[in-house]
């Protein structure tokens, strides 16, 4: 299980996933923080970048504010 502090920018032009030098990663998402949109994109997303099924990446915490964190089980 690896744990991730990801920061989230949503309505960005691309979706894209990037460490910053402090250890913690920042989002950039398409979509609009609505609906839960946003949260499911990033979760695509982060399971995308490592290669692994979006089953196995959750929310943990941060549902509606812009500081998550997602884990990764695997």
């Amino acid at each position: 299980m690896t744990s991730l502090q990801v920061k989230v920018k949503p309505n960005a032009r691309t979706s894209e996933l990037a460490l910053q030098e402090d250890g913690t990663w920042i989002a950039h998402i398409k979509a609009l923080p609505v609906d839960g949109k946003a949260n499911a994109e990033l979760l695509a997303l982060v399971a995308r970048h490592f290669g692994v099924a979006k089953s196995r990446v959750s929310l943990k915490s941060g549902a509606s504010g812009r500081l998550k964190l997602v884990r990764i089980d695997g």
